[in-house]
């Protein structure tokens, strides 16, 4: 794969979001068929996946003290902007909020969609006289079909000339990512300041004000009390649980998400900002290692898939980050390989619970994971053969870490889902 293509690739993969990317994805086709039908509808019928209904019961709704899918639905209805695709609810006025909310209660109806799709969307809105429908799937923008009363306006299985829009990633692989990340001019990284912004943000938000459980605020706080301004593993965690805290509470600042998730993205990039601070690298380093930490991810989340029973940050972006952790010291490919290695003997397996302010304090673990991981890997110390689904072979154990989400956790997510509704 050449550079120029794993470049496409990372600048698809990175898209900013307002709030949790699956509740946000309901706002979306909300907004859209509220859009099409072109009147405040009197009912809404929302059909998801399990999956979606698994990582949408729970978030917070940006702008508002409310979780939920009917909440998502109506805010989009009520006051979406669908041109603004996962920045939908940015702009939300409170008496907009204060509508979604009645919508809500009286006219919003979710439903769990009998479907193998993992990501699945529809929105069915209805008045006395009309009716208009999206569809999304696989993809949290990705809109399959439109229909405003008996006919379709849009439905990509027969449109023949429309082209898959998403770039190819199966040429993706270790070695590839670390010569594309070591080679390519910097200066055709400089497009991720878009997210160091954005994510910095969010998480400087985190630090200084209580949200959610206040994962991040609070290690912040105890590095400050006892004067640890070098305690360069407890900076890295509280920088991402910080910004996790705000985007699962609620909280109005973007992120810039990854493999479409916000909580994947903040991930993968800010512990690697904070790095680069800590050890006061340079500009040229920082988009390099963001760029690792992101690719890595993309690499390991296609086996894994979008939507799984596992948890895509300890899965995915805490892989990236213990690449770019390793590279950030002086380590090289054979040590970043160790790094990936050591990451999937030690966090493989921590579920996918849904969205909730308690991402924080799995954010947490799997960064001080990274950071351990990449001091191991530092001394060349690495997982191997013996350690459970490791494979000498780097890529067979991301391979082997895919297999355990799809086939060995095939039932995981009816059973959480099991538990979380009968609360």
């Amino acid at each position: 794969m050449t550079q120029e293509e794993m470049l496409q690739i990372l600048k698809q993969e990175l898209v900013p979001a307002l709030g949790c990317t699956e509740p946000v994805a309901i706002a979306y086709a909300a907004a859209k068929a509220r859009a099409v039908l072109g009147a405040i509808p009197d009912r809404a019928k929302i059909l998801v996946s399990r999956n979606i209904l698994k990582n949408a019961m729970g978030v917070g709704i940006p702008g508002t003290k409310m979780v939920g899918l009917e909440m998502a639905a109506a805010l989009g209805i009520i006051g979406g902007n669908s041109d603004a695709i996962l920045e939908v609810l940015d702009g939300v006025t409170p008496e907009q909020i204060r509508q979604a909310e009645e919508f809500a209660k009286a006219g919003v109806e979710v439903i769990q969609k009998d479907t193998l799709k993992k990501l699945y969307i529809e929105v069915l809105l209805s008045t006395a006289d009309d009716h208009a429908s999206v569809i999304i799937e696989d993809s949290h923008t990705n809109i399959t079909k439109i229909t405003h009363g008996e006919q379709d306006i849009y439905d990509r299985s027969s449109c023949g000339e429309i082209e898959e829009s998403e770039c190819d990633k199966s040429g993706l692989s270790v070695d590839g990512i670390y010569q594309m990340i070591t080679e390519i001019p910097v200066e055709k990284l400089y497009f991720l300041d878009d997210a160091i912004r954005m994510n910095w943000s969010i998480s400087q938000e985190g630090l200084t004000k209580q949200y959610g459980l206040g994962v991040g605020k609070n290690i912040y706080d105890s590095i400050r009390a006892e004067n640890k301004a070098d305690d360069m593993q407890n900076y890295i965690v509280a920088t991402a649980a910080a910004a996790a805290d705000v985007r699962m509470s609620g909280g109005t600042k973007a992120v810039m998400t990854i493999c479409g998730s916000g909580n994947q993205g903040i991930t993968a990039t800010l512990p690697v900002i904070a790095a680069v601070l800590s050890l006061k690298a340079d500009e040229e380093m920082l988009y390099r290692s963001l760029a690792l930490s992101c690719l890595i991810t993309i690499h390991v989340k296609q086996f894994i898939g979008k939507l799984s029973p596992l948890c895509g940050c300890g899965m995915g972006s805490s892989i990236g980050v213990g690449c770019a952790l390793t590279y950030l010291q002086g380590g090289g490919l054979s040590q970043i390989r160790s790094a990936i290695n050591n990451m999937i003997a030690d966090v493989s397996g921590i579920i996918c619970d849904g969205a909730k302010a308690g991402c924080a304090l799995k954010i947490a673990t799997v960064i001080s994971s990274a950071y351990q991981c990449s001091l191991l890997a530092l001394r060349d110390l690495g997982a191997g053969e013996l350690d459970g689904i490791v494979r000498a072979d780097v890529e067979n154990s991301i391979r082997n870490l895919g297999e355990l989400g799809n086939r060995g956790m095939a039932d995981t997510d009816r059973v959480i889902l099991d538990m979380m509704v009968c609360r």
